[in-house]
Order: C-alpha cells, then sequence, then structure tokens
C-alpha cells in the first residue's frame, strides 16, 4: 500500500460554520445565521443568542471549549483565541 502525502487547506468560511455549528451544540445557546462566526488571525469570533435564566460566563466558557475542542477534531486546528460575543438574551 502507497502512502499519500500531502497538504490540505480548509478556508476561513469553512472552520467558521464548525465553530457556530459547535457553539449551538451548547445547551442554552443558539447561533445567529447570518453573524454566526469568523475566523480570522488564528481566532474565533462567535456570536451567540443565550437562553434567559442561564449563567452567561459559565455558558460562554462552555462555548469557548466546545468550538476549540470541535475545531482541534474536526479539523486538527486550535484557535489562540475563542471570543464569545452574546448578541441577544432570549425567553424560550
Amino acid at each position: 500500500m502507497r502512502v499519500m502525502e500531502g497538504r490540505s487547506h480548509i478556508s476561513p468560511e469553512v472552520l467558521a460554520r464548525y465553530a457556530a455549528d459547535a457553539a449551538a451544540d451548547v445547551p442554552g445557546v443558539h447561533t445567529k445565521q447570518r453573524r454566526g462566526a469568523k475566523v480570522a488571525g488564528g481566532g474565533v469570533e462567535v456570536h451567540v443568542v443565550v437562553d434567559y435564566g442561564e449563567n452567561i460566563p459559565a455558558v460562554a466558557a462552555a462555548v469557548q471549549q466546545r468550538v476549540s475542542d470541535y475545531l482541534a477534531q474536526m479539523a486538527d486546528a486550535r484557535p489562540g483565541t475563542v471570543h464569545v460575543v452574546v448578541d441577544d438574551v432570549q425567553r424560550r
């Protein structure tokens, strides 16, 4: 069996989509599809909506961890920073 060698590149748009999907996996969090996330300069910025009554600092920390772990698993990329922007708090 031959081993293939090479490199691949994952666009920032795809990484941003992964980040938005990962953030939405955290209980009490929803992402805004228009803004979702962006990747630039080794960092990620994720825009979220948090359910009313959730502990925002705890939710933000969970989003940071989930996004970082998910990008490492799916794309072998670990962002230097994950900034969580809470755009809104909503009652469900």
